[in-house]
């Protein structure tokens, strides 16, 4: 049986992935900063979920929290690095430094670190599977994404420079990178709890979902383990690409 680890496993995207790897079949470690939310999800399969308090952008907790897991958890085969945010949208001229950096802490270093303390068990043992979050920001700029799509490009990069090193180890890497998906904290984390703009950014249309991004994940994977499934793209149908922008006199 495989075991994997979630990062950002207490609501969204995470707490979706994890319990769909459960319905797998799989071990899944659950690791977030809110405990009790990852109580919850382990409640509904104690023999085989197991949570863990993990805060990513502290680099002192990742080795003690990977420490602190039973025997049944503690060899990962798949890691999930989900845990990331979204602050602000202010142009970067106005934008607050203290959100850049937790986005930085976050979505950049977090994500490595979880990355580089798992990697070698996976290489010496010649299998592994690493999905990293990105998003369509990391990729097309928008007035506001500053800081939070350069994160995401980042992400993207990081994780084709994982397939380069990693060839012929039988570890393999893939981002993916949403766009537009509701049913998610991630706008109201982004406008700091103002919810009447939150949910603004969903109105009208049909987003992509948390279970969404849970069956992609999924599905890369179960692939075989001579597939690597380098970067996926996905969008809802009611998002597209945009004309660029004209400042006219």
């Amino acid at each position: 049986m495989q075991t994997a680890l979630v990062t950002g496993a207490s609501a969204g995207f995470g707490a979706a992935i994890a319990r769909q790897l459960l319905r797998d079949g799989m071990r899944v470690v659950l690791a977030a900063r809110r405990l009790d939310k990852l109580a919850e999800i382990a409640a509904s399969s104690p023999d085989h979920a197991h949570a863990v308090q993990l805060d990513v952008s502290r680099r002192e907790s990742i080795p003690a929290a990977l420490a602190s897991l039973p025997d049944a958890f503690s060899r990962i085969d798949v890691l999930v690095n989900n845990a990331g945010l979204a602050r602000g949208l202010a142009p970067a001229q106005e934008a607050d430094g203290n959100d850049w950096d937790e986005m930085i802490a976050t979505n950049c270093a977090g994500l490595v670190h979880v990355t580089r303390a798992l990697l070698p068990g996976m290489v010496q043992r010649g299998s592994g599977t690493i999905v990293n979050l990105g998003s369509v920001a990391g990729e097309f700029p928008y007035p506001g994404g500053n800081v939070y799509g350069a994160t995401k490009a980042f992400v993207h990069q990081f994780t084709q420079n994982l397939n380069a090193d990693l060839i012929g180890t039988g570890v393999r890497a893939t981002c993916i990178e949403p766009g537009l998906c509701g049913g998610t904290e991630f706008s109201a984390v982004r406008f700091k709890g103002d919810m009447a703009r939150a949910e603004a950014a969903y109105q009208g249309v049909q987003p992509l979902t948390a279970q969404d991004i849970a069956d992609t994940v999924s599905w890369i994977v179960h692939r075989p383990a001579h597939v690597t499934i380098n970067t996926i793209s996905m969008m809802p149908n009611c998002q597209s690409f945009a004309p660029l922008a004209v400042r006219r006199a």
